[in-house]
């Protein structure tokens, strides 16, 4: 019995066919179908590509600033698909290939991020596995908190301090509406950190926050109707960031701003990023060991008497003795124990 080459059926003997030899001639490729190139892992280098500042985000869509040249103009651009998950934030210097003229109608694309300084980070509680990156490559945060209408919230400034010391960002306390309420208890409370502060006005001078500001990426966060969008108003006139008054009954604020926003102060004077108010300030990514770090005052204690391994919430630790002996204030032990314990999953 044979095999027929042609239809696969036994046929006639051992001699009825003689099998047929194929070439490359027999070889048949279907018409549209994919994969015919060789893939390779090399990407493209895009040596050309220009470097520029995203100054915004909005729905994909991203402002960059690019500078030098023939001078500054703004580029929208979209993600390029090589830039696979990660994500792109306000603070970014990015790498644009494509049409980078800035014109209307035209969009870029980003092909690469260039390396981070410092990334601030945020999860939606303490308990979210996911982090969100907020701002990039800024050098200081600045935590606005008002001192009445709303009424501060010291627990908020402590986890925004935190996530400062945890970016590796220079925190700023920027307490506003000094009119309406003195500021000298809540500075109390912060005095044994050295975190440098400001106080201002409704409507009064800027020019001690602006010195501060001068020649640093400062970010600007805090909850939600604390004035962060007026002052950002006052520091950069032709910012035109909506403002909104305090609800008389919640004593909560409305969020004016959407989304973050990197803006130049006048006469190159450094860079201000707004950001939308928030009531809450996810500290998940925040290693617990880390936390203490934060709180300066203790953190000597915690070397000097705690055991080893000592979670600062346990009986033995010791630095009840370290406040016991006037070296920190019980209000800053108890902040620092509400972190860790909200930390796990407890609420403050």
């Amino acid at each position: 019995m044979g095999l027929d080459a042609d239809h696969g059926r036994i046929r006639g003997g051992p001699l009825a066919r003689r099998t047929r030899d194929y070439d490359e001639d027999d070889v048949r490729i279907r018409p549209g179908r994919k994969g015919s190139r060789p893939r390779t892992r090399i990407r493209p280098a895009h040596e050309d590509a220009v470097i520029a500042l995203v100054t915004a985000v909005d729905r994909g869509r991203y402002r960059c600033l690019v500078q030098g040249g023939s001078g500054d103009r703004e580029v929208t651009a979209m993600r390029a698909r090589e830039l696979g998950r990660k994500s792109v934030v306000v603070g970014d210097r990015v790498a644009l290939v494509g049409d980078v003229s800035g014109r209307p109608d035209t969009l870029a694309r980003i092909v690469r991020i260039e390396p981070r300084t410092s990334t601030l980070r945020r999860t939606a509680d303490d308990t979210d596995p996911f982090e969100r990156v907020i701002v990039a490559n800024a050098d200081q945060l600045a935590i606005v908190a008002a001192l009445a209408d709303p009424e501060p919230r010291p627990r908020l400034i402590d986890r925004q301090l935190v996530a400062a010391y945890d970016a590796g960002m220079d925190p700023l306390l920027v307490l506003t509406k000094a009119d309406l309420a003195p500021p000298a208890s809540l500075l109390e409370i912060y005095e044994p950190l050295g975190v440098p502060y400001v106080v201002t006005q409704r409507g009064g001078e800027t020019a001690e926050l602006r010195e501060l500001l001068t020649g640093r990426v400062t970010v600007l966060v805090g909850h939600s109707g604390v004035g962060k969008s007026t002052l950002v108003n006052a520091l950069v006139p032709d910012a035109g960031r909506a403002v909104s008054h305090v609800n008389a009954v919640t004593g909560r604020g409305r969020h004016t701003s959407s989304s973050a926003l990197a803006l130049e102060l006048p006469d190159d004077a450094g860079w201000i990023i707004d950001t939308p108010g928030v009531r809450s300030f996810g500290l998940a990514h925040v290693k617990p060991e880390n936390v203490i770090d934060a709180f300066e005052d203790l953190a000597e204690g915690a070397a000097e008497r705690c055991p080893p391994l000592c979670d600062h919430l346990q009986d033995d630790c010791g630095l009840d003795s370290w406040v016991a002996d006037g070296h920190a204030g019980q209000a800053r032990l108890d902040s620092l124990r509400r972190l860790l314990r909200s930390r796990e999953g407890e609420p403050e």
